[in-house]
Order: structure tokens, then C-alpha cells, then sequence
């Protein structure tokens, strides 16, 4: 038998999509655009591009985009390039919509933050559905796997060249602009991604694993799962403990553990999603 499709999952993600391209949109159209703020990536050319030839910015989002798409559907999945094909669509047409409303606001600064903020709310939840607006991503990627550099530092330093041609282009105090809405537009995309409650989880070395895993339970009301150990100087047989935790009980875990066995070790590592399960503290 074939592989059984999830209907609602499938509606749900593309809906997700949808709505997130029209928020995108309408931090591009009413805000940033209007004003020569770009953002970064084959966004930031293709309105580049549409502000030198007067065409619609959709007609360059799809052009750009494509020959990177192919590129990605090769070396990272067929799967992904669909979805950042449709959320690319999808921007496409709602920049359309947009495209003839009057600007917000003519303040650079209000422009810069707000257009930021709403603009990065659309591209996180596009992201959170699995697809992406950028193509330039794509080689990032790829080229994090062959280089010593991360994907973040490929991505900004391809960026720092479309942001100076926005200088050329529309001067450099938007240019400035366009890196602080950048920046913005990055921040707020980590928050829709992991959310303004972060996890993180625990994880705990110690040798009285029962009572530290029952004080936590007390303390916190927080679930401790207990994964088996080996001691790699030693051999000695341990129990692990991990937990997952909201940022503001980082620090009372850390004191109920210390409390119950000083010599504990206790790392702490951020959580970007968690899928079942349950997060429940006490009332």
C-alpha cells in the first residue's frame, strides 16, 4: 500500500502558507517598499528589480527564485522546493493586491520597525510550515556542508552585497535602514519560530537521579525522563536525566538539583520546536 496523505495536515500547512505570505506582504507593500527599505535575499533584488524596471515585484519573485528551486529540489528535496514554491506564489499574489495602497507611513523609522516586525511575523510563519521566500537560502545550505562557515554567516555576508546595492540605488541612509529592518525582520522570524515562551532542555548528570527526578516533580511539577548512561573514563552504569523547561524555570531547576546533590552536572540547550508530549507545570 502507498503512503497514506494527511488531507488536514496538507490544508492546514498550505493555509499557514497563505496567510503568511499576506502578512509578508503587507510589511513589503505598505511599509518597506514604499518607502526604498528592502529586505535581504531575492526579495531585497527583486524589488530592486521592479523599482529600476516599474514591473511588478511578483513577476521577479518567481524569476529569481526559480533557477534556485531547481537547484534545491536536486540537493535538499523535492518536498521543500514545492513549498517554497507556493509561499513564493503565494507572496507573489498578495504583493499584487497590495501593490496600489497608499503607504502607511513616510517616517523611515516607523516604516523600518513596523514594516520589520510584520514582515518577519509572515516569513516565520512560512517557515514554521516548512517552506521558505528565499532562494538564496537554498545555496547557503548547501554551501554550509563544503565550507567552514555556517548557514547564517553565508546568508549575511550575500547579504551585506544586496544591501550596498540598495545604497547605490536609493542612497545609504536607506540602506541603513534596510539593515536595521533586517535585522528586525531576523529577530521577529526567531520568535515566531520559537515562540515568546522558549524551552529548553535539561539535561543532568548526577548519582541520586531518583530523588532529583522527584524533587523536580515537586518543586516544578515538571516530567523527568531517564535515559541510560555509561561512564567513559570509569564504565560506571548511570542514569541521565532530561527535561524539558520554560526560560523562567532554567534557574529554579538548576537550584532544585543543586539542592538535592551539589556535584551534579547539568547542561542546558535551547529548544527551537517540540512535537507531543505534554509541558505541564504545576498551578
Amino acid at each position: 500500500m502507498g503512503k497514506k496523505i494527511d488531507i488536514a495536515g496538507l490544508v492546514k500547512k498550505y493555509v499557514q502558507i497563505a496567510i503568511g505570505a499576506l502578512i509578508a506582504a503587507i510589511g513589503l507593500e505598505i511599509f518597506l517598499i514604499p518607502n526604498n527599505i528592502i529586505d535581504g535575499g531575492v526579495v531585497g533584488i527583486s524589488i530592486m528589480a521592479s523599482a529600476v524596471t516599474d514591473l511588478p515585484l511578483g513577476i521577479f519573485l518567481v524569476a529569481l527564485n526559480i533557477p534556485f528551486l531547481i537547484y534545491g529540489a536536486k540537493k535538499i528535496g523535492k518536498r521543500f522546493a514545492i513549498t517554497t514554491m507556493v509561499a513564493i506564489c503565494f507572496l507573489s499574489f498578495w504583493s499584487a493586491i497590495f501593490e496600489p495602497f497608499t503607504r502607511f507611513t513616510s517616517d523611515y523609522f516607523l516604516a523600518t520597525i513596523f514594516g520589520g516586525i510584520i514582515d518577519g511575523i509572515g516569513v516565520g510563519l512560512i517557515m514554521r510550515a516548512g517552506g521558505s521566500l528565499d532562494g538564496t537560502e537554498i545555496v547557503a545550505i548547501v554551501m554550509d556542508k563544503r565550507t567552514a562557515f555556517s548557514v547564517g554567516e553565508i546568508v549575511m555576508f550575500m547579504n551585506l552585497f544586496i544591501l550596498s546595492a540598495a545604497g547605490f540605488l536609493f542612497g545609504w541612509d536607506k540602506a541603513m535602514y534596510s539593515l536595521v529592518a533586517y535585522f528586525v525582520i531576523s529577530k521577529t522570524i526567531d520568535v515566531v519560530l520559537k515562540g515568546l515562551d522558549e524551552k529548553y532542555g535539561i539535561m543532568i548528570i548526577t548519582t541520586k537521579e531518583d530523588e532529583v527526578a522527584a524533587a523536580i516533580l515537586k518543586d516544578l511539577g515538571r516530567g523527568v525522563t531517564k535515559i541510560h548512561g555509561e561512564g567513559g573514563y570509569e564504565g560506571d552504569q548511570r542514569e541521565i536525566l532530561y527535561s524539558v523547561v520554560t526560560r523562567l524555570e532554567v534557574g529554579s531547576i538548576k537550584d532544585t538539583v543543586r539542592s538535592v546533590d551539589p556535584r551534579a552536572f547539568i547542561t542546558v540547550n535551547e529548544v527551537y520546536d517540540s512535537v507531543g508530549g505534554h509541558m505541564k507545570s504545576k498551578k
